[in-house]
């Protein structure tokens, strides 16, 4: 018997880089995803190949492969901060799950590699789905348990500054209101279709996830902890009492500059929740936001890019109502939000200043494909 899953990539439309600050985010699942199919071996072996495809051409054959072999007869000691392979299986061994044989499994992305579209997260969140269908776990079915057990495999095991917003976005599917608060995830699930499309831009620059994460997460976190004495644990505590920014003037100047845009970030996320399901919704409005919120994350955080920027701006000229950096930042992708009309021209727009694009729609979270 082979088994095949498959989860979805994501963009983040409001809260980003404030997952790991137990703030929210609103996310969305995109039709870009990996998928994973695996069969039974006789030993203890998990025999996994990698490949993936680039992303606006998804007919095209694999121009990556990488494989990897995990022996779980032994003790399985990591050789590197991302040995995703044997902390996946570490994590479900010390989490109860029983694996009592290996197998042969072959993997496929069309998700852009280190490209801010939780590439990692998701082969995280689809390999633990595979092996506990093949297990028959009877957390199989629960995104919830696998969106966390992904954490604990990508961020916990290597003590990274990332969140939890990848893992939960992918595995839920649709569009998510994420609470982190308090160390723990709640939940909200958003039905409503949005009138227009998503356009992703590969700005054709990598980052580097981890070094932008911190260059984000440890200024607003050290300057948060420099201000406990006056009663200030959260970015919620400026918006609880307006008079606690007083008190910004006595951090260094990125500590503070990173606190306030993050929040006017966590101001235009409580706006966004209410706006989106309200009668008075507007396309035009919407695009506004997301656009604000990027230029937080470009003139607060420092992560955006001079290819993403024109990008956004060639967009913007050609009818886009809002666009922003996805992901931690620093490279990668951005999106763009559009009309329908409208999307074929920023399409062309942007691909003519040779950055590949693709419309991209709303999908469902991990899901089991088929049965061989």
């Amino acid at each position: 018997m082979k088994m095949k899953v498959s989860t979805p990539s994501r963009i983040c439309m409001f809260g980003e880089h404030q997952d790991y600050l137990g703030l929210e985010v609103i996310a969305q699942a995109i039709d870009l995803r990996f998928y994973a199919e695996g069969e039974d071996r006789n030993d203890k072996i998990l025999n996994i190949k990698i490949g993936s495809r680039y992303f606006d051409k998804p007919n095209e054959k694999p121009y990556q492969w990488v494989e990897h072999v995990v022996d779980f007869s032994k003790e399985l000691i990591y050789e590197n901060n991302r040995d995703y392979m044997k902390s996946i299986v570490n994590v479900l061994i010390n989490n109860g799950y029983n694996l009592d044989h290996g197998y042969n499994i072959s993997m496929m992305s069309d998700i852009p590699i280190g490209k801010g579209m939780c590439s990692s997260s998701t082969m995280i969140v689809v390999l633990i789905k595979l092996l506990l269908e093949l297990i028959d776990s009877k957390d199989k079915d629960n995104a919830e348990k696998i969106a966390y057990l992904g954490f604990l495999a990508e961020v916990k095991e290597f003590d990274e500054p990332g969140g939890m917003m990848d893992h939960y976005a992918s595995a839920l599917g649709g569009m998510v209101n994420l609470n982190f608060e308090n160390g723990e995830t709640k939940v909200n699930k958003i039905s409503k279709k949005l009138p227009g499309k998503f356009i992703l831009f590969d700005s054709l620059r990598d980052k580097e996830t981890t070094k932008v994460l911190a260059t984000a997460k440890f200024p607003v976190v050290n300057g948060l902890k420099k201000l406990n004495k006056y009663g200030i644990q959260s970015i919620k505590d400026f918006i609880k009492n307006e008079e606690n920014i007083k008190y910004l003037d006595e951090l260094l100047e990125e500590e503070k500059r990173n606190i306030l845009a993050n929040i006017d970030n966590y101001k235009i996320l409580q706006y966004a929740k209410k706006f989106i399901d309200s009668d008075e919704f507007s396309s035009k409005e919407f695009g506004k936001l997301i656009k604000r919120h990027h230029e937080n994350l470009r003139d607060g955080l420092l992560i955006s890019t001079k290819e993403i920027e024109e990008i956004l701006n060639t967009a913007y000229e050609n009818g886009a109502l809002g666009g922003k950096v996805n992901g931690s930042g620093g490279g990668g992708c951005c999106y763009v939000y559009a009309m329908d009309e409208d999307c074929d021209r920023i399409l062309k727009a942007v691909e003519s200043l040779g950055y590949p694009g693709i419309i991209v729609d709303s999908t469902n979270g991990v899901r089991r494909e088929d049965e061989i």
